[in-house]
């Protein structure tokens, strides 16, 4: 299929034939550093029209020879060439030297053809990983391309590469299902994630005696220098419920409720910025460990690349606030969620989450100070964007209003989350247009 969109687009057409629009993912190796962009090309006999990244290109194809040119918004001119062969393109990108404007430097680039949208309304993809990644990174192969309103259902590890019937599939870290490429996301849109059925898929999850460094006073400290062995939990998934599997005496009849939740949401960060550990979290999500990321809400994230690159993992059964034994109730989990595409407004700041009761934006740092500044100034922009509120009238809700959660104690950098019940909101809404 791939092959024949590509021989009809640049080998295959009568003269003066247009070709509907193609969409193309182009790698140019910039000194080691691969940077990608999405091309749209449309061909009338020999000339090439289309778009880089937004900047008009024009060019012409012979035979199996491309030449096309981009114009960016300063007026600086990138010269492509390249071959068509049955695996995509490839060739050389003369591109203008950023330190001095009399030179040029010669790149070598790839392009590869994306899949085209099928007729019909969105569809539901059935997705069995076989790989996972402990980076969440725009280096990877996508697994699957989905189109907005498309549903996916899929699996995930748990924190340690534990699959459903207990076996070890991937290395410990929070191992991550994807990337999946979100077909029209584009860097400055906002990926919505919305999660449909989050279900533990094994009756265990395994946990720690443990408190976090950062919850630990010295007193408590000195106390707690025996702890950190491993617990795993029961977990009834007919009645919901998760209780310690060997139990102390004064805990035998104790019992949490399920609250599945993912841990690790998150997009490919940009051109520039290295690639995030699976146990880092950034503005593009990462291993967030916010409970609040469970059945029903949606998770908002800025795009950063082409396809956006949406990874997720770390499945919780249950965790309090903060994730504060370290390891929360982990386990390995049946995924369903929906992806859209916002466009036309500036991307989050932070990460959001939006439950039917409430917005929250998460703030995370190497700080509690800094995480709370960050998710304060995330929930200020959601509120001048989404209500028009200035600043005055932001800080009158917030001092009446807010509420501050702390998501994640437990990484190397820790998360807070600001909180804003919507029935407060209803009033401020902007109409309609």
């Amino acid at each position: 299929m791939i092959r024949s969109l590509l021989v009809l687009l640049l080998c295959g057409l009568p003269a003066g034939a247009l070709a509907a629009s193609e969409s193309w993912l182009v790698t140019t190796d910039l000194w080691g550093n691969p940077a990608y962009q999405l091309l749209t090309l449309e061909r009338a006999g020999k000339r090439l029209t289309g778009e880089l990244d937004g900047d008009r290109l024009e060019g012409e194809r012979a035979g199996n020879v491309v030449h096309f040119v981009v114009t960016d918004s300063r007026q600086q001119t990138y010269v492509f060439d390249g071959k068509v062969s049955s695996d995509g393109l490839r060739g050389t990108a003369d591109y203008p030297d950023s330190n001095n404007p009399k030179a040029r430097v010669a790149h070598a680039f790839t392009a590869r053809l994306l899949p085209v949208r099928p007729a019909g309304p969105p569809r539901v993809h059935d997705f069995t990983p076989t790989t996972w990644s402990n980076e969440f990174t725009a280096h990877r192969l996508p697994v699957l391309t989905v189109w907005p309103g498309d549903t996916v259902r899929t699996s995930t590890l748990d924190s340690g590469g534990m699959d459903a019937k207990g076996v070890t599939r991937a290395l410990f870290g929070n191992p991550q299902t994807g990337p999946f490429f979100i077909a029209t996301a584009n860097p400055g849109d906002t990926l919505a994630i919305h999660i449909r059925r989050l279900k533990p898929n094994r009756p265990f999850a395994d946990s720690l005696d443990s408190i976090v460094g950062r919850a630990l006073t010295p007193g408590l400290a000195a106390k707690a220098a025996g702890l950190g062995k491993p617990v795993r939990w029961t977990l009834d998934l007919e009645r919901g419920v998760a209780r310690p599997e060997t139990p102390t005496e004064r805990l035998r009849a104790f019992s949490v409720p399920l609250r599945p939740m993912l841990g690790g949401v998150a997009v490919a960060q940009g051109f520039g910025s290295a690639p995030l550990s699976t146990g880092d979290t950034g503005r593009y999500g990462g291993n967030m460990d916010f409970n609040e990321v469970v059945e029903g809400n949606t998770v908002y994230l800025p795009v950063a690349q082409p396809g956006a690159l949406l990874y997720l993992g770390d499945a919780h059964a249950a965790q309090g606030d903060g994730e504060t034994s370290q390891y929360a109730l982990e386990t390995s989990m049946d995924v369903e969620f929906t992806v859209d595409v916002l466009h036309g407004k500036p991307p989050p700041s932070t990460p959001r989450v939006e439950s039917p009761t409430h917005l929250m934006a998460l703030g995370q740092g190497g700080s509690l100070d800094d995480a709370l500044r960050s998710a304060t100034q995330g929930l200020a922009q959601w509120l001048e964007q989404d209500y028009g509120l200035t600043l005055s009238e932001s800080a009158q809700v917030l001092g009446s209003s807010v509420q501050y959660v702390v998501a994640n104690l437990a990484g190397r950098s820790v998360g807070v989350a600001a909180k804003l019940d919507k029935v407060r909101l209803e009033a401020l809404r902007p109409p309609a247009k």
